[in-house]
């Protein structure tokens, strides 16, 4: 459907793509439908908890991004999906669905999504926030404490062993995908307005 725009927002753990995404979200409200890589994690229910525990989820194998760009070609056609909840918890899928619609804009979200090139080709606008390596562990620490019950040390243990490396090998080399890279997220007031003017540009045309 030539109406719908997708637009993806990359970029490393607490970067603030969350923050950019929201403030488009308030803007262009019923005209938003999200995709979020998070909820295509492989649900490795073939292995115990703890073996679950171990995986390195900051790597792109731990992603079902086929199953994500097929979900993706199928809104932009104008179909809805099913997409998966991932339950970080137990590290596997919940037995629900969340329905997702086809809407004009289509925000295409996660840390690895510019790594994929058939991911990339599935999108418009490329946006990858870059915010600086302390900035980031801070807020990752206030999330997954607070929002996933995680302790401090299990935080820190992950981010040295697999998040910090996996964003070198991976997250810093995509930025080389990007259309615009917009430093500080949605506090940077002069590129979401940019972003704004050309989404709404393009509702206007179509």
């Amino acid at each position: 459907m030539s109406n719908i725009i997708v637009i993806g927002i990359a970029g490393g753990s607490g970067s603030g793509k969350t923050t950019l995404m929201k403030n488009l979200i308030a803007r262009f409200q019923d005209d938003v439908t999200v995709l979020s890589h998070d909820n295509y994690y492989r649900p490795y229910d073939e292995l115990p908890i703890e073996e679950r525990r171990k995986v390195n989820y900051d790597h792109p194998d731990a992603f079902d991004t086929e199953m994500m760009i097929e979900h993706l070609k199928q809104l932009k056609a104008g179909r809805p999906i099913e997409c998966p909840n991932y339950d970080y918890t137990t590290y596997s899928r919940c037995k629900e669905t969340t329905r997702i619609v086809p809407r004009k804009v289509i925000l295409v979200e996660g840390i690895l999504i510019f790594e994929n090139k058939a991911l990339c080709s599935q999108m418009d606008i490329k946006i990858f926030v870059d915010t600086d390596a302390d900035v980031r562990l801070i807020r990752r620490i206030k999330r997954d404490v607070a929002k996933r019950g995680r302790s401090l040390e299990s935080v820190l243990t992950q981010y040295l062993g697999t998040v910090k490396p996996m964003h070198e090998q991976f997250v810093e080399p995509s930025k080389k995908n990007a259309d615009l890279v917009v430093l500080e997220g949605g506090k940077n007031l002069v590129a979401l307005e940019m972003i704004i003017d050309r989404i709404q540009r393009h509702i206007d045309n179509h």
